[in-house]
């Protein structure tokens, strides 16, 4: 399925090294202090931080913590270049010839993956829970997610048996929150003063929040991405999501598999210096989730351009899926 433009072509693991290792000396990855500099928070005509421009979410961080840094919040410099060198050699094995009777997916030239660890050198997104880790599943959640599990592993009967972003619904790292995953991982923040607008790269979806308090969608119209309203806690804006469908499941983002109709995300977007926003998000789900849990990322301001996510358009993955299971279904009669 042809689904975006990458502006990663040729992209190699000594460039990926190169990158990260450039990054962490430089001390965009390091230390995690910036030395101070003569800025002043720029301001839209009605006196609130402008925020407007493209960004960037990639990152190398991962949103768990890895195993082998279970009882470390922090890298060290030295662990940082390590963790960064051994994900570009495994990023490189994408381009290994699939297993016998596969037909493979995507080739290293159409990623973007993130090259830097986030600013402060976290060893995972995830800060809460302390141990950078999702929060147990409700025993109701855990069977949801085994139930879409055993969907993808079954012929599919139709498309509703595979994921939202399979579908081409919604994308898997567009949010909210936003966690950046593989490629399209930028959002344009588009600013009035009565509303904002999240425009996420990937499946082209754009949020809208208002800022005020308006009475919200009824029950029975709940929405894809939700309905998000919009507000400001001093110079940091704040938009709050909730009324989403219990159909968003998704196989690919690291935490979606079980989210349902009770989903409620915050995130905070601060604008630290002229090119970064901390990025900072809260998700509850009390009939997923058995306690909230929160992540703090980072937006970096690009000059690269928004590029349509024509998913639909090209979705012959969903064709060939169906018509695969059809063929299977002809040949075990």
């Amino acid at each position: 399925m042809v689904k975006y433009f990458s502006r990663a072509a040729g992209t190699g693991v000594a460039t990926l090294i190169l990158l990260g290792a450039t990054a962490l000396l430089s001390g965009q990855a390091g230390s995690g202090e910036r030395p101070p500099k003569a800025w002043t928070v720029p301001r839209a005509p009605d006196g609130k931080p402008d925020l407007q421009g493209v960004f960037d979410y990639s990152t190398a961080t991962p949103l768990q913590r890895p195993a082998a840094f279970k009882d470390k919040a922090y890298f060290t410099d030295e662990e940082a270049m390590a963790f960064l060198e051994q994900a570009a050699k495994n990023r490189a094995r994408i381009d290994d010839a699939p297993p016998p009777g596969q037909v493979g997916g995507y080739n290293a030239f159409w990623y973007e993956f993130g090259t830097k660890v986030v600013p402060d050198r976290r060893t995972s997104l995830i800060v809460d829970p302390p141990d950078g880790q999702l929060p147990p599943l409700t025993p109701a959640a855990q069977a949801r997610k085994e139930r879409h599990q055993a969907h993808l592993k079954r012929l599919a009967e139709g498309p509703e048996d595979r994921d939202a972003s399979e579908r081409c619904i919604l994308g898997y790292n567009s949010g909210p929150p936003m966690i950046g995953v593989g490629y399209n991982q930028h959002v344009q923040i588009v600013q009035t003063r009565d509303y904002v607008m999240l425009h996420n790269e990937m499946v082209h979806s754009a949020r809208i929040a208002p800022f005020d308090t308006r009475a919200r969608l009824p029950e029975s119209q709940r929405t894809w991405s939700g309905e998000s309203r919009a507000r400001w806690d001093g110079d940091t804006l704040v938009v709050e999501t909730e009324g989403f469908n219990s159909l968003t499941w998704n196989q690919f983002n690291g935490w979606n598999w079980a989210a349902d109709e009770n989903l409620h995300v915050v995130e905070r977007f601060t604008l630290v210096d002229p090119d970064t926003i901390t990025y900072e998000f809260t998700v509850t789900d009390p009939t997923v989730w058995t306690r909230p849990w929160s992540g703090v990322s980072a937006l970096h301001r690009t000059t690269n351009l928004m590029f349509e996510y024509a998913c639909h358009e090209g979705n012959y993955g969903m064709e060939g899926i169906l018509r695969g299971a059809r063929a299977e279904e002809r040949r075990a009669k």
